[in-house]
């Protein structure tokens, strides 16, 4: 039986929810992959869950994330409408969360490899809590062996097809500690997960091994490694630009500079909290409803510090 999802699109965009919002199936029938073309044969689709990137050509096409498997076929439809009639070879999977690899056993099923991290992997099959030590935490089971991922690898891999040399990197210990970020270098583009989001401050899944020290550390790398005039992808909201993702990178400094200099001060979290320390960014980053709020944000930089000290 299909593990209940959340309706809220905040929870489906954004991989976990507090237990203050409500469970219940979403309706997939519903849902639309929107379709846009940022290079010659490299589609986003976006749907529900984490933003793929869809490269295309004679020798096959290589997808980056496979948001929820009752999407799959309308996926393959998007492609189609794009006059992509080869079939889905691999698939990489930027980090664990299950609106982003939900996917992976219906596009295996029908042929497709899935590329991933080695932690990712061992993740899927564990399950465990997603979470920031705190307000957010959800429960995942074991993914099926069937959407295990195939080829995993330690640092990084290159996949040669359709002329372009997809790299992926691994980023330890940012979002999570099996993160990939993949490159498209003859496109201009890079997808970077859930590293980066658009929806507001970011969520960092410290109980997956996830650090905004990491997360700083690979955005800071991306932003001195790629063109300026570089696509980026999301792992939610529109394609940015590297200005978008320095601006993104200076707020992620910045915060995480307070945080553990009220950690080093003898700070708890509370104190922190209370004293509203995060509050210059609230305007920008925390909207109404937000996913991870300014309290929520403060507890994950603050869990990044503490656990970083006990690691």
């Amino acid at each position: 039986m299909r593990e209940r999802w959340f309706v809220s699109a905040v929870a489906i965009v954004a991989v976990a929810a507090s237990a203050a919002l409500a469970a219940q199936e979403p309706d997939f029938s519903k849902v639309e992959i929107k379709r846009s073309e940022l290079a010659p044969h490299l589609y986003l689709l976006q749907g529900a869950g984490g933003n793929i990137a869809a490269a295309t050509g004679d020798e096959g096409v290589l997808l980056v994330d496979s948001q929820f498997a009752p999407l799959a076929p309308k996926i393959s439809a998007a492609l189609k409408g794009a006059g992509v009639l080869q079939p889905v070879r691999f698939i990489i999977n930027t980090h664990y969360h299950f609106d982003h690899t939900d996917g992976n056993l219906p596009w295996q099923q029908a042929g497709a490899i899935v590329i991933a991290q080695d932690n990712l992997r061992a993740r899927l099959a564990s399950g465990g809590i997603i979470g920031n030590g705190g307000s957010i935490s959800r429960e995942v089971k074991p993914v099926a062996p069937g959407a295990l991922p195939i080829v995993t690898y330690e640092q990084q891999l290159t996949v040669h097809l359709n002329g372009e040399d997809v790299r992926v990197h691994h980023y330890p210990h940012a979002h999570t500690d099996g993160d990939s970020v993949v490159f498209f270098p003859h496109a201009g583009v890079v997808h970077m997960g859930d590293i980066y989001v658009r929806y507001g401050f970011p969520f960092i899944d410290t109980n997956g091994g996830g650090t905004v020290q990491g997360m700083l550390a690979a955005c800071e790398d991306v932003v001195k490694s790629v063109p300026p005039d570089t696509k980026v992808i999301p792992g939610h909201g529109e394609v940015a630009t590297i200005a978008d993702l320095r601006e993104y990178t200076k707020m992620l400094a910045d915060t995480s500079a307070l945080v553990a200099k009220a950690v080093k001060s003898g700070k708890t979290l509370k104190q922190m909290q209370e004293q509203k320390l995060l509050g210059a960014w609230s305007a920008q980053y925390s909207p109404p409803k937000a996913f991870v709020d300014t309290d929520a944000f403060t507890q994950s930089l603050y869990n990044s510090y503490v656990k970083g000290a006990a690691r």
